[in-house]
């Protein structure tokens, strides 16, 4: 082995400890597992699997609908778009889908992009040069924080959900900047509460500033027919310069997508690097997602019942005396424990008992806030949703119980 390689991997074993491989070395964990496999098996489980892991919000990634949608589009248009939009020409149905959802959501335009990652990382970086700034909420998801560490501006973050603290450094930072985009989460995927945003629009009008609003986790979600935060709150979209959404979860499907003004879509199209240098969504993808367009559109009685559904398991999770953070119980249900063994610990008692649910001790939250995510679906049964409760609370009064022993003993 060179001496380059192997400092190289020496690196990267730096990285991985630090990253927490500890916890992954043995193989025995709960990541990356082939939930289909375990789904379609059913277990030693009498209740068979059941996964909270997964964001599928309305229950449509095993809609008839979708998948046949999804089928019929391999069949007329082949398996990929075959290269970039602009270069390579689109299919018809990426711009009638496009046009659907901007319609959907009251906004001038849609442009729709591979990945919702990207979405983000390639946004930020073209919206802001080197005499701009850019404002974050500290917790705001790993693709703003990357997309604003990348760009060539002035990056702060404010502490989560803390308008004032964000009001005060726009009073203190506006008159040194030329542009200021502010950038956060509408439904946070890791604490499941909601930015204030009518004070954010507030703040941002007051001070000229720009507004991001990654709404990857709130559309299908939030408002009475799932238009998300602006719906929610009763304000029009068109307030908002850049909203970003996903595929991926209400719509089943994959990829990204931009909502704003139409002039902005149309020079988005043209010059947005992920966008341009990027193929085009598959049309399996694109036919998939528009088929849940469809769907929510028709009945919007499955955002009901999504939100009845994340009520009734944050109401069991208060009673049963566990900790759900600032959830406010739409879609996303965090539940948080004290240290990480003790995350770990109910975890894997979960996934014994066949219910699928990693914990998230490292990445993407502070280390000393280890927590078990639980994506509510309209698909899921309030027998579900009890059968989980239980199933935390017996396991954390199981490892309290052994840790207070072992203390007695020492």
């Amino acid at each position: 082995m060179s001496s380059d390689c192997g400092s190289f991997l020496t690196y990267v074993e730096r990285r991985f400890r630090l990253a927490g491989s500890a916890l992954v070395d043995d193989g025995n964990h709960p990541y990356f597992v082939p939930t289909d496999t375990l789904e379609e098996e059913g277990g030693p489980w009498p209740e068979g699997f059941l996964s909270m892991s997964h964001y599928d919000y309305l229950g449509l990634m095993h809609h008839p609908e979708t998948v046949g949608a999804a089928k019929a589009a391999y069949d007329t248009f082949g398996t990929g778009a075959g290269g970039s939009r602009l270069v390579g020409g689109e299919r018809s149905t990426h711009r009638a889908f496009e046009k659907d959802l901007a319609e959907f959501l009251g906004v001038g335009g849609v442009l729709s992009i591979i990945s919702g990652y990207l979405t983000n990382i390639s946004l930020i970086q073209h919206m802001v040069g080197g005499r701009d700034l850019v404002i974050a909420d500290e917790l705001a998801h790993n693709s703003i924080i990357m997309g604003c560490k990348a760009a060539k501006c002035t990056f702060l973050t404010y502490p989560h959900n803390d308008l004032d603290a964000l009001a005060a450094l726009l009073d203190e930072q506006r008159a040194h900047f030329g542009r200021v985009l502010i950038a956060t989460d509408g439904l946070f995927s890791m604490d499941g509460d909601i930015t204030d945003l009518p004070r954010l629009l507030e703040i941002k009008e007051k001070h000229d500033a720009w507004l991001l609003l990654d709404e990857a986790h709130s559309y299908g979600v939030l408002g009475a027919t799932g238009r998300g935060l602006c719906e929610h709150f009763g304000i029009d979209p068109n307030r908002i310069e850049l909203a970003v959404g996903t595929l991926s979860k209400t719509f089943g499907s994959s990829g990204g997508f931009v909502a704003a003004n139409e002039r902005v879509i149309e020079w988005l199209r043209f010059t947005l690097p992920g966008f341009v240098f990027s193929v085009g969504l598959a049309p399996a993808t694109v036919a998939c997602a528009q088929a849940a367009l469809g769907i929510l559109r028709r009945e919007p009685e499955r955002v009901a019942r999504l939100r009845d559904n994340s009520q009734t398991f944050l109401n069991m999770a208060h009673s049963a005396g566990l900790d759900t953070g600032e959830a406010i119980g739409e879609a996303v249900v965090p539940v948080l424990f004290d240290t990480p063994d003790e995350c770990v610990y109910v975890a894997g008692c979960l996934m014994q008992q066949g219910i699928y649910a990693p914990p998230v001790v490292h990445v993407g939250v502070p280390k000393d806030a280890p927590r078990i995510r639980f994506f509510i679906s309209a698909a899921h049964e309030k027998a579900d949703l009890e059968r989980v409760i239980n199933a935390v609370a017996l396991a954390l009064a199981d490892f309290r119980a052994s840790q207070q022993t072992a203390i007695s003993a020492e």
